[in-house]
């Protein structure tokens, strides 16, 4: 059976063979006449070709074509180079032209800022069966033929493939033009908030005769914009920001504070006090304030636009870039004031002052300052191999004396991580603060300190940490805590190393006087003294 089956097949492929040798000359003897001959016959089969526009019958496409041009004054061709028409395109519009019998006019009258009416592939399907216009070539005559533009005074004719890279080079004019179009729209935007900035300035004047700075306004507010340019460039980078809003004891307290009291905020007019990227800002606008005014004079301020106008929040957040002891506010009074002020040991960096200075001269009746309190307290801290890496170490350098050094070490306090199972005293309060009514003068302070030991060991050091409370009219109060035994922040704690380490035993009592206060060549840095009672160490420590 198989045989028999491959016996057929060699008969039907033979008999292929010879039908094809008579339509066609064979190759041997063969000259060009004959092929050409035959090449004739297949041009020829096209057959009869229906117009476009009417029911005349001509012979080819290109026949077709010409009658359009002289009888109907409609150019095909130009027309398809002119829309950009690739073959698929080319195919929609002659069946959209045979189904709807459409009229020259009706094709010159579209409007190229419209979807062509043949855009669509229910045009795919052929009108006429075995249409030659279907089968043209058309990438190959639109890559050939030359397109005639119209200008005002007359037609410019380029090659086609020219044309098409103008109308590319157009539309990408055109993309760009909507993406520079929205960013000058932004940047607007910014130029009338800079604006606003600087007739604050202009009118800054005004103010200050009515609000002049003082010295209870405190040191800070008497800096001038240069001398206190290094402590603002600090937080134009990045990396402190992401620092900051990584910290979710930080962030997540002032978050849940905002968010669960939203009757402090609802319908109020609200002063950001520092804002950074306005994150705050943001919490406040999101739990119904009215306005939020947001100020800050580092360069971050400019991200922070971008970011509350990315957020959509640009009608409720007004940012101004400056100092808050320079500016003038768009409203005389506000409600609520917010700010992340706290620095190492709470009062470096003494941006609480500036808090300060706008609740005295904004903050309207009944309103209140966030977060309202603040504690500041010491531990004794039993840690003897940090003590001979970095105090004791100097009494013996690869057999030299360097002693003298060891009292460097002691002025220097630094901010790290304290490992909790190093404390060996309970903490001892040395300042409270109430941010609606403490004044500036007051950060400046002296105070007793006693710390019971809890366990056997050598104090090496006192270690300081503080609390923050949001407590004032809210029906959620909201806390967190730096101390070591507590979830670790940005802020660490603060250690100030002992030259002559304590001994104590469990109930002992390591009592002393400390006071801190601001640098007077640097009113941003602290100052602190230790005095130890029980061992006579006087030491005084630089947080700069």
């Amino acid at each position: 059976m198989a045989d028999s089956g491959d016996s057929k097949g060699a008969t039907s492929e033979s008999a292929a063979a010879e039908s094809d040798a008579m339509d066609c000359p064979s190759l041997e003897g063969s000259d060009d006449s004959d092929w050409e001959e035959c090449d004739d016959d297949v041009d020829q089969s096209d057959g009869i070709v229906l117009c476009l526009f009417c029911k005349d019958e001509l012979l080819s496409a290109e026949e077709v074509f010409q009658h359009c041009r002289t009888e109907h004054q409609f150019d095909v061709q130009k027309f398809v180079v002119k829309n950009n028409l690739d073959m698929y395109g080319y195919i929609k519009f002659i069946n959209y032209i045979r189904s709807k019998n459409t009229s020259p006019t009706d094709l010159s009258d579209s409007s190229p800022d419209t979807e062509a009416p043949w855009n669509s592939d229910q045009y795919l399907k052929p009108v006429l069966q075995d249409d030659p216009l279907l089968f043209y070539d058309v990438e190959e005559w639109t890559a050939q033929c030359p397109v005639a533009m119209e200008t005002e005074d007359s037609d410019v004719t380029l090659p086609a493939q020219q044309y098409r890279a103008l109308l590319d080079r157009l539309r990408q004019a055109e993309a760009r033009s909507e993406v520079t179009e929205g960013q000058l729209h932004d940047a607007l935007k910014d130029i009338d908030r800079l604006r606003q900035t600087a007739k604050t300035f202009i009118l800054s004047d005004q103010a200050r005769d009515h609000h002049a700075l003082h010295p209870s306004h405190g040191a800070v507010a008497q800096l001038r914009e240069d001398e206190d340019e290094a402590y603002f460039s600090s937080y134009s980078h990045f990396s402190i920001h992401l620092d900051m809003l990584q910290d979710k004891v930080r962030t997540e307290s002032y978050r849940d504070f905002i968010m669960t009291n939203q009757h402090l905020f609802k319908d109020k007019v609200v002063l950001d006090v520092g804002c950074g990227t306005g994150i705050l800002s943001m919490f406040a606008a999101k739990a119904g304030a009215s306005q939020v005014i947001a100020v800050d004079q580092s360069e971050i301020i400019y991200k922070a636009m971008d970011i509350v106008r990315e957020n959509q929040l640009d009608d409720v957040i007004k940012l101004i870039k400056g100092r808050v002891e320079d500016i003038q506010l768009p409203v005389e009074k506000v409600d609520v004031i917010i700010s992340e002020w706290m620095g190492y040991f709470l009062l470096f960096e003494s941006m609480l002052d500036t808090v300060l200075y706008a609740r005295d001269r904004w903050l309207g009746p009944g309103g209140a300052v966030y977060p309202d309190r603040c504690t500041l307290s010491l531990v004794a801290i039993c840690n003897a191999k940090m003590h001979s890496n970095r105090v004791a170490f100097w009494d013996d350098v690869y057999s030299f004396k360097m002693t003298c050094m060891r009292s460097e070490v002691t002025r220097e306090g630094s901010v790290e991580e304290i490992d909790p199972k190093t404390v060996m005293s309970e903490p001892s309060l040395i300042k409270m603060v109430d941010c609606c009514l403490v004044s500036v003068a007051e950060l400046d302070f002296t105070a007793d300190f006693s710390l019971k030991a809890t366990r056997d060991g050598t104090c090496t050091g006192i270690g300081g940490y503080f609390d923050i409370m949001f407590e004032k009219n809210c029906s959620n109060k909201v806390y967190f805590s730096t101390a070591p035994n507590c979830k670790q922040t940005h802020w660490k704690q603060t250690l100030f190393l002992l030259e002559k380490p304590v001994e104590l035993k469990q109930g002992d009592l390591l009592s002393g006087k400390i006071s801190v206060k601001k640098n007077k060549k640097d009113p941003r840095a602290l100052v602190v003294r230790i005095e130890i009672t029980n061992t006579g160490q006087v030491l005084d420590f630089q947080l700069q």
